[in-house]
């Protein structure tokens, strides 16, 4: 098991204050959940089926400011910490803000698309029904009701912008087998990332895994990765920066 714990970065630009702000407000949303009955998780959550109903549109933002654990939310806010301050810093804050919601809304879409199916919802239960997101006496959860929320989707568009615009950079990884930190080309790191996520959903439908009732919304990354490879051939030529100039964080 290998985590990211640090980049090359380029010199100069914007200071990335949305991407550090994202960090913050993520934690504090999360603090906010741990103190709050159920979690928010049936108030901000996205609902598939509601959504496809034309209901609560409102949560393909505020979804993605939840997480359903600790362990979720300090493995995205790491891979944002490591990521996203330099795509802000070549774009500037402002349209960072609006590249980052986009991705995480296209993420969460791409997940409903595949993930939503025909089912008989009586024989199933529906979370959040009655206000509770977890169903009890061992009834499965109807797979179109699975609340889905996470910053995976936006974190998942800033890999693939980063892919796009800084493929180049060196990726400090911390290896746990290893008990060392090695650097790995980001394109390399990043295609490995890609390719595991492909390889996670594609293999779950081989073997009759509906996507989301895994715990994992793994076409949600596939979307938002998608999204920000796009956005990023633009900004790769819209905001050209100094590609040479990388200063190593250790």
């Amino acid at each position: 098991m290998f985590f990211p714990i640090g980049d090359t970065q380029v010199k100069g630009g914007h200071y990335p204050y949305v991407s550090y702000s994202f960090i913050v407000l993520n934690f504090l949303t999360f603090a906010a959940q741990m103190m709050t009955d159920g979690n928010l998780i049936c108030q901000g959550s996205v609902i598939p089926q509601n959504i496809i109903n034309g209901r609560d549109h409102y949560t393909l933002v505020t979804s993605l400011f939840l997480h359903g654990g600790s362990m979720h939310i300090i493995g995205n806010m790491l891979f944002l910490w490591v990521f996203a301050d330099n795509i802000d810093a070549r774009i500037g804050s402002v349209r960072f803000l609006f590249f980052y919601i986009g991705g995480g809304i296209f993420a969460t879409l791409a997940h409903i698309y595949f993930s939503v199916k025909q089912e008989d919802i009586s024989s199933c239960c529906i979370p959040c029904a009655t206000g509770a997101y977890e169903c009890i006496n061992n009834v499965n959860a109807c797979n179109n009701f699975i609340p889905s929320l996470g910053a995976s989707g936006s974190v998942s568009a800033v890999l693939g912008a980063y892919l796009v615009v800084f493929p180049k950079s060196k990726i400090k990884v911390l290896v746990i087998f290893l008990f060392r930190s090695i650097f790995i080309s980001a394109w390399i790191f990043l295609l490995l990332w890609f390719g595991q996520q492909v390889f996670a959903s594609v293999g779950g439908s081989f073997l009759g895994v509906i996507e989301g009732t895994d715990g994992v919304a793994w076409w949600a990354h596939i979307g938002g990765f998608v999204f920000g490879f796009i956005a990023g051939l633009l900004i790769k030529f819209t905001f050209p920066g100094e590609e040479e100039g990388f200063v190593a964080l250790v």
